[in-house]
């Protein structure tokens, strides 16, 4: 087998997790994954994507999805899951070489877990679920830290999938050469393209591409311990593996040994749903708010300094076509913190995208990179997230150039983010749950490490939400 599958597999199946700190933030993680979920059930067209593949495919007593009363097989409740926690682009970031959204993987690990415990009769504990959520972070993470998918067109799902296959067939059961096995096949599936985050294809696929990753890792779990062979070099194999067909013939690395680096230092979009790049650039936005609001007319230009990363992903002009587009865009972003004080999931709606200022405002905007920033951005001791905004009045005032290098949700302000992530959750929860039943999930994580020894069973079946209409809910 290529070295890269026996070094997850080995990893997944007996890497012994220490670190108390990487355990306190995955509980963190799962908390705000869950939240996330709670708030994308708003949205109609997330949940049309929500149930059996056809109609009275349900698995009764299958697998059940968080905020809902479905019932499904664990690859369709893999897709579910996987998609109501990236829906609004609000759950947690990695940012290197390539980035993602580690807590995509979360699709397949509840899916899985619950499968195990209600189907097969193997029940696991919260605890295994943090385990594998901090194995499936360390993995995706790792992996983006020296290979840039992206710079080759293809998307970073392609590493929800593997992470994802890894531990979802450790789950079920699987030894070293089934996880090996099932991680070939997740190579050989190849990389979806990036088309649909860029101009002119911009769109909702990327809202629900991890649950589709997520969900594929699932079946080739299950294919695996069906006893399925693997491919030994599907990554190095001359002319036909993953190197020389998709990466350029370039190896596939790991850029240092997996432990729980990633989960330690994870970001989390916390205050606001944006582009993670663009996190500090808001921030900034918000603080200049109060000077500008009134001054609209009078401003001249804005000036974005940013890091290489945010000129090349969210540095965007002319027309913006849907919530995916404006979500993606630097400009449009720190337009909103401007000119409202505040950024919401609502404010990349047709309606507020209607209001004439915002193209306005976007047409004045300067961006450049800041090449300290850049250096910053990468360097795995600081990883920071640089940005500046300074506003540029007619009259020749300005405002005073508004610097911010660590997000809210940073490791380094972990501090004073965590009672804010806490306040999102239990806003999002009581927003779905009735009273009573919001309280008791919200008491779900109030204990700390207690939660780790609830059955997984259990901790679903309080999530279950009895089916009522959603259209009420703030959206």
């Amino acid at each position: 087998m290529d070295p890269l599958f026996r070094e997850i597999a080995q990893y997944v199946e007996s890497h012994e997790i220490t670190s108390d700190l990487a355990y306190d933030t995955a509980r963190s993680c799962l908390m705000d994954s869950l939240g996330c979920g709670f708030l994308a059930l708003g949205y109609p067209q997330c949940r049309n994507l929500l149930g059996p593949w056809v109609p009275g495919a349900q698995l009764d007593g299958g697998c059940r999805v968080p905020g809902t009363d479905l019932e499904l097989d664990p690859v369709k409740a893999s897709f579910d899951i996987g998609t109501l926690v990236r829906w609004l682009d609000f759950n947690d970031t990695w940012l290197a070489a390539e980035w993602g959204h580690p807590s995509d993987n979360l699709g397949a690990i509840l899916a899985v877990a619950d499968y195990q415990g209600r189907v097969q009769g193997k029940p696991l504990t919260v605890r295994d679920v943090l385990t594998a959520m901090i194995k499936a972070h360390e993995i995706q993470g790792i992996l983006a830290i020296d290979n840039s998918f992206n710079r080759v067109g293809l998307d970073h799902v392609l590493l929800v999938r593997v992470a994802s296959t890894a531990v979802a067939t450790q789950l079920l059961g699987g030894d070293v050469e089934q996880i090996m096995n099932s991680l070939s096949h997740a190579w050989i599936d190849g990389g979806a393209l990036r088309t649909y985050r860029h101009a002119p294809n911009t769109g909702s696929r990327k809202s629900w591409a991890a649950g589709d990753a997520t969900s594929r890792a699932v079946r080739l779990g299950l294919i695996a311990r069906a006893g399925e062979m693997g491919y030994a070099t599907a990554l190095s194999a001359k002319k036909w593996g993953f190197q020389d067909v998709l990466f350029g013939g370039q190896p596939v690395t790991l850029a240092r040994p997996l432990d729980a680096y990633v989960m330690e230092n994870i970001l989390f979009k916390i205050a606001f749903p944006a582009e993670f790049h663009a996190q500090t650039a808001v921030e900034a936005a918000f603080a200049l708010h109060a000077e500008t609001v009134d001054r609209l007319d009078e401003i001249d230009r804005v000036q974005l300094e940013t890091q290489e990363p945010g000129v090349r992903i969210i540095d965007k002009q002319g027309p913006l076509n849907n919530y995916a587009d404006r979500d993606h865009c630097l400009q449009y972003m720190v337009a909103i913190g401007l000119i409202f004080g505040e950024l919401t999931a609502d404010h990349y709606s047709d309606e507020t995208a209607s209001d004439p200022r915002i193209d306005t405002l976007r047409q004045k905007m300067v961006v450049t990179e800041n090449e300290s920033f850049t250096r910053d951005y990468y360097d795995l001791d600081k990883r920071a997230i640089g940005n500046a905004v300074q506003v540029f009045f007619k009259d020749g005032s300005c405002t005073d150039r508004v610097e911010v290098q660590y997000p809210v949700g940073h490791r380094v302000r972990r501090e004073e983010g965590l009672p804010i992530m806490v306040e999102k959750f239990n806003r999002a929860t009581r927003q779905l749950y009735d009273g009573d039943s919001a309280e008791r999930v919200i008491e779900l994580f109030s204990g700390g490490s207690s939660l780790d020894e609830m059955p997984v069973v259990d901790f679903m079946q309080a999530l279950v939400r009895p089916s009522r209409p959603l259209d009420s809910m703030l959206a």
